[in-house]
């Protein structure tokens, strides 16, 4: 093994100024629909990484409502290449970061503020290893073409991120790796090797409207047949199975003295395997058509449509994740740390690339609390942090392995 003294002393010489960088990172609003936040931090980013020989392309957002994505390239002197990828937004509007006094603040081992723990601590890590290669490993930092990725709006839909990784993966691309946080049980690292798909849905009813006092036999009521529809809905969540559906919000009505015509839920179901995840929404449309709640003046049925608004597919396990999750937990034991795995429920944009190329998740420093923002003095609430004492071992334990990576044949 590469001497992991020198790298940990190195690293930790450094950690001053990437955590310098990511306080500067978090004073930049980034939400998912700040567009120019988005792009600020896009700029920052790249000349964060100019200095290490890294030239920048932005990609427009295919929704207009998106920031750009980001994309730096240093050509190596072989074709191999290794892609590292991370997301520019954030969960957090400007008014929400104010309304909670939500900033970057550091309390004992943790740091707090938006973006902390998902995911501009990943893009910290990034620059750690990337500033390691180059100081302590020259040779391999010149022999490694690497492509550094961020999409733009990775908190909300964006399946064209997936398409501007495809343009730049090829047969040499050896892996991506994902700087989402990373998990933990006890004293384990668990790194990221399967998330959960993910399809959002609209459920519309149509009854029939009617005078609520003098025509209530005539009247369909849409909000009591999709209250039996968001029944069997929930109902089709299967723990065991790994598959969830949430009702999330429900519309529905005018005026209380009509009979409502028309009554809309909106949700989402998630599946970790493919089958599961077909099965799920096969059971999901099928509850469309003709409705149990009749008129009992003429038996007119109410109707439901159902319909899916965007999918992101499931990403299973598959031997490709799993021969780079070997290679963390190889390293870790000969550091001496406790690496596992872990399939998450959440999505990331392993979701959208792990059939193009080896992927592997949850590389970024530990942190809790993601997408959250309030915090209450009781300590019942708080907000997403990242701690400090965690990203040298976590950077130490993924230079050496992408040394072990960039050096296999």
């Amino acid at each position: 093994m590469h001497s992991a003294a020198a790298l940990r002393s190195f690293l930790e010489k450094q950690l001053p100024s990437a955590l310098e960088i990511l306080r500067e990172m978090v004073g930049i609003n980034s939400f998912t629909l700040n567009p120019a936040g988005v792009d600020q931090l896009g700029r920052f980013t790249a000349d964060c990484f100019a200095p290490l020989g890294f030239t920048s392309e932005t990609v427009p957002s295919t929704n207009p409502l998106f920031g750009s994505h980001l994309i730096l390239s240093r050509p190596g002197t072989s074709p191999v290449n290794i892609a590292l990828i991370s997301h520019l937004d954030t969960v957090y509007s400007p008014e929400e970061e104010a309304r909670n006094d939500f900033r970057w603040h550091v309390e004992e081992d943790r740091v707090y503020g938006p973006g902390t723990n998902d995911i501009k601590g990943g893009t910290m890590m990034i620059w750690l290893i990337l500033t390691a290669l180059r100081e302590l490993h020259p040779d391999v930092f010149e022999r490694i073409t690497w492509q550094l990725l961020w999409n733009s709006s990775e908190e909300d839909t964006s399946p064209d991120f997936g398409n501007v990784c495809r343009e730049v993966f090829d047969t040499d691309t050896r892996a991506a790796l994902v700087f989402e946080s990373e998990g933990r049980f006890g004293d384990e690292r668990l790194m990221v090797v399967a998330r959960k798909g993910r399809a959002t849905w609209r459920v519309r009813v149509a009854g029939r409207a009617a005078h609520a006092g003098s025509k209530l036999d005539h009247g369909v009521n849409a909000i009591v047949q999709l209250g039996r529809v968001v029944e069997r809905i929930h109902a089709l969540t299967d723990i065991k199975r790994g598959i969830t559906f949430n009702v999330a919000t429900i519309t529905g009505g005018t005026a209380l003295n009509r009979v409502p015509q028309e009554a809309v839920a909106e949700g989402e179901f998630r599946a970790f395997t493919p089958a599961a995840y077909e099965e799920a929404k096969a059971a999901l449309l099928a509850l469309a058509g003709e409705g149990d709640v009749r008129s009992v003046a003429d038996h007119f049925p109410a109707e439901i449509t159902i319909e899916i608004q965007a999918e992101s597919r499931p990403w299973p396990r598959n031997p490709a994740t799993d021969a780079l999750a070997e290679v963390w937990q190889s390293v870790g034991a000969e550091l001496g740390q406790r690496v596992g795995s872990e399939a998450r429920g959440g999505l990331s944009d392993g979701n959208l690339i792990w059939d193009m190329v080896p992927t592997l998740d949850g590389l970024g420093p530990w942190g809790d609390h993601a997408h959250c923002s309030e915090r209450t003095p009781d300590g019942a609430k708080l907000p997403e942090y990242l701690e400090i004492s965690g990203i040298v071992p976590k950077a130490l334990l993924n230079t050496l392995a992408i040394l072990k990576l960039a050096e296999a044949k």
